[in-house]
């Protein structure tokens, strides 16, 4: 929404320099009823300002996925499969604000057409899991509608074992913790063991080194919510070490 004044020029000349678009563009919204002049629907274009406040609301634009040549080290490749290495700091899917320097605008580039959708955050090409943007680890990507419906059905029957390491500022319990996972009530950003429409959330972990107060952590998840090991770990008093959503900033 913009709003302005000017005196003696043309209103479809007048929207274009307030808003910073062409003057077709702005003869176009002229035209769909979005400029009010003295709250007033204006529609049309050679209108000469009188000092008036003008209300132009724009159409929302829909934000694009562009496809995007990005470095990603490739693990395994065949007909069927993509094994890609993803880096830390690399998001898996675009979200809202961030569409572009994601493992989607990589794969958008080099192997899977241009996607479409009304919500960008929902071309996801072949990815059935992700991986937290600061996590580091192998993503298993379906390079045909049957990979995916097999990879998508052996996620869902937990035929994928999934191994993760962490350096824990603390030590955790060993053995399997079931804590079910929902949105946190008051931080929505964040997710909490009970928290808001909580979920089964099964994690085991196991302690494999320690040194002080800090721990080498394997963890395996059996299920798949948002944030699981994190928000376990926290949990048990173990926060990821540097995990400043929910831990502390680390000096290391």
């Amino acid at each position: 929404m913009v709003r302005f004044r000017m005196e003696g020029v043309r209103l479809d000349q007048a929207v274009a320099e307030a808003c910073g678009v062409s003057r077709s563009r702005a003869q176009e919204w002229i035209a769909e009823g979005r400029v009010q002049v003295g709250e007033k629907v204006v529609e049309k274009p050679s209108y000469r300002l009188k000092g008036e406040e003008v209300l132009v609301v724009p159409p929302e634009e829909k934000p694009f996925v562009a496809p995007q040549d990005l470095a990603i080290p490739v693990l395994y490749e065949d007909e069927d499969l993509l094994v890609l290495n993803k880096p830390a700091g690399l998001l898996t899917h675009p979200a809202p604000g961030v569409y572009t320097g994601t493992v989607v605008n990589a794969l958008l580039g080099r192997y899977f057409p241009l996607q479409e959708a009304e919500r960008p955050e929902e071309v996801r090409p072949g990815i059935v899991h992700r991986l937290d943007k600061d996590t580091s680890g192998v993503l298993v990507v379906a390079k045909h509608g049957g990979a995916l419906e097999a990879l998508a059905r052996a996620f869902r029957d937990r035929l994928v074992m999934k191994r993760y390491l962490a350096i824990t500022e603390g030590h955790p319990k060993e053995g399997t913790l079931i804590a079910p996972i929902g949105r946190h009530p008051v931080e929505r950003h964040k997710m909490h063991v009970g928290g808001i429409a909580p979920r089964y959330a099964e994690t085991e972990f196991r302690i494999l080194a320690t040194a002080g107060p800090y721990a080498l952590v394997e963890a395996r998840p059996h299920t798949g919510r948002t944030h699981q090991i994190r928000v376990h770990l926290k949990y048990l008093r173990a926060p990821i070490l540097g995990d400043e959503l929910y831990g502390r900033p680390s000096p290391h």
